[in-house]
C-alpha cells in the first residue's frame, strides 16, 4: 500500500488496536464462506474504515472521497455489509464496557437516559422514512437514544419524525433491557405519558419523568437529562449528522454507532481531533 498523507479523521496505531480484533474477526469469518479463501483480501480494512470515518466526520459524500482513498464503491460496500453484518453495533457495545472500567464504573450500567432528536432531512431520502415533527416543525427522520449516565450510547433507533415517543421508546428500552440486564432506572423528558412508567415497570425498571420548571428562560440544565443531550452535541461534531442523508434507517443508526465509535476510542486513548 503507497504511503499517503494523514487525514484528521484516521484511525491512529492506538485507536486502531481498539477495533482491528473486530475487523479482523469479520474478514475471517467471511472469507471462511468465501470461494477464494487463499486469495489475499484486496482492500486494507483500516483503510477502509479511515475512508468510512473520513465521509462520517466530514459529511462530504461517498463518490467525492479524495483518490488517495480506495474507490468509493468499495468504501460503501464495505461500509453497507458491515451494517448488515452488526459490525458498527458491535464495536458500539465494545468500547462503551471499557469507557466505564476506565471511569471507574462497573462494566454494565444500571441507569440510563433516554432522549429524542428530529433531524431535517436531504433530497436523496426515501419520503416513506420521513414524518413530519408538529412540535418542532421539523420534517424528516427521528433518532431517539438511550444513553447511560456518562453519556455513552447504549441503544439507538431512527424513525419517521412522526412516530411517537412511546413507539420509539419501548423498542429502546426492551433492546437496553436484553442487552443489559442490570439496567434498573431510567430518566426521560415530558413526551413519555404515564403508560411508558407501567410498561417499564413490567421490564423490572423505574422510569421517572424529568420535565423542565415552567418558569425557566432559555438554556438550563435539566438533572439527569444533560447528559443525553450533551451526547448529541457530541454527535454533531460529525458533519454527516448534522442532517440525515441515508436511504435506509439502519445505515442512519450505523453513521450514529461509528460517530459514537470515533468519540470513546479517542477517549479511551487521550487523542483529540480538529473541531
Amino acid at each position: 500500500m503507497t504511503e499517503r498523507r494523514a487525514y484528521p479523521s484516521d484511525l491512529s496505531d492506538a485507536r486502531r488496536e481498539l477495533i482491528e480484533p473486530v475487523l479482523s474477526a469479520w474478514r475471517f469469518e467471511r472469507r471462511g464462506r468465501a470461494l477464494d479463501f487463499g486469495r489475499p483480501p484486496r482492500h486494507d480494512l483500516r483503510e477502509i474504515m479511515n475512508a468510512i470515518l473520513h465521509v462520517d466526520r466530514t459529511g462530504c459524500q461517498w463518490a467525492y472521497l479524495p483518490h488517495d482513498f480506495p474507490p468509493h464503491q468499495s468504501v460503501y460496500g464495505y461500509f453497507a455489509r458491515w451494517q448488515k453484518d452488526g459490525v458498527f453495533a458491535q464495536l458500539g457495545g465494545l468500547l462503551p464496557e471499557l469507557v466505564r472500567l476506565r471511569e471507574g464504573r462497573h462494566r454494565h450500567p444500571s441507569a440510563c437516559v433516554i432522549d429524542t432528536q428530529s433531524v431535517k432531512t436531504s433530497t436523496s431520502v426515501p419520503t416513506v422514512s420521513q414524518g413530519n415533527d408538529a412540535g418542532k416543525k421539523i420534517v424528516g427522520p427521528r433518532r431517539s437514544i438511550l444513553t447511560d449516565t456518562l453519556g455513552l450510547l447504549l441503544a439507538v433507533l431512527v424513525t419517521a419524525a412522526s412516530v411517537q415517543d412511546f413507539t420509539a421508546g419501548r423498542t429502546l428500552l426492551e433492546q437496553a433491557a436484553t442487552d443489559h440486564p442490570g439496567l434498573r432506572k431510567v430518566w426521560v423528558d415530558g413526551g413519555y405519558r404515564k403508560h411508558f412508567i407501567d410498561y417499564a415497570a413490567t421490564l423490572g425498571i423505574d422510569l421517572e419523568i424529568v420535565q423542565r420548571v415552567p418558569e425557566t428562560r432559555g438554556f438550563t440544565p435539566i438533572p439527569k437529562r444533560w447528559t443525553v443531550e450533551r451526547t448529541y452535541g457530541w454527535l454533531m461534531l460529525h458533519r454527516r449528522l448534522a442532517r440525515d442523508y441515508e436511504t435506509l434507517p439502519t445505515r442512519s443508526e450505523a453513521m450514529i454507532h461509528l460517530a459514537m465509535t470515533d468519540l470513546m476510542a479517542r477517549r479511551l486513548t487521550g487523542e483529540n481531533t480538529i473541531s
